[in-house]
């Protein structure tokens, strides 16, 4: 089995093209918050991935392996909940609808991914009910899931151009 002990985020520093020539791992969230698992790269290799505790892998981040090759993280499709604000409200609306479900699904410390224009939670029907006597649109799809890493995780932009290195301490 091929080990793995190395994580380079959104292979930072790497040529795009050796990064899209290498193997790949698809991973679903349920593995890719593990800091150890076994997969299988999409060339067969076996693979057993060692990071350090708490290490969340990311779609779109480079392993490194022991004998030197890279493999490119892809956060598999998965069965989640995609919330989407009424398209009956005034566009101002539809933002707030979203913020506030935003807030509600965040003091209930879900794992939520935050787009413009639609969050994605991992499938409870509980809080689907919630959301919608909250006027919100809730579907149920197969698509890659990328949380937000919170506050106290490490700034780990799950979305392109999200991450930036400026200070936001304007004061």
């Amino acid at each position: 089995m091929l080990q793995v002990s190395k994580l380079i985020p959104q292979g930072q520093g790497l040529a795009r093209s050796m990064v899209q020539r290498a193997a790949h791992l698809e991973l679903d969230w349920d593995i890719r918050q593990k800091s150890r698992f076994d997969a299988v790269a999409s060339d067969e290799r076996h693979v057993g991935v060692f990071l350090p505790r708490g290490t969340v892998v990311r779609g779109g981040d480079v392993l490194l392996t022991q004998d030197g090759s890279l493999l490119r993280v892809v956060a598999a499709p998965q069965a989640v909940l995609r919330i989407t604000a009424c398209p009956d409200h005034p566009a101002h609306e539809q933002a707030f609808d979203l913020m506030r479900a935003a807030y509600h699904l965040g003091n209930r410390h879900v794992p939520i991914e935050l787009q413009p224009d639609h969050l994605k939670i991992e499938p409870d029907h509980v809080l689907a009910d919630m959301l919608r006597a909250m006027h919100l649109t809730v579907v149920e799809v197969r698509e890659p899931f990328e949380p937000e890493a919170g506050a106290y995780g490490a700034h780990h932009a799950a979305t392109p151009g999200h991450g930036h290195t400026h200070n936001h301490d304007h004061g």
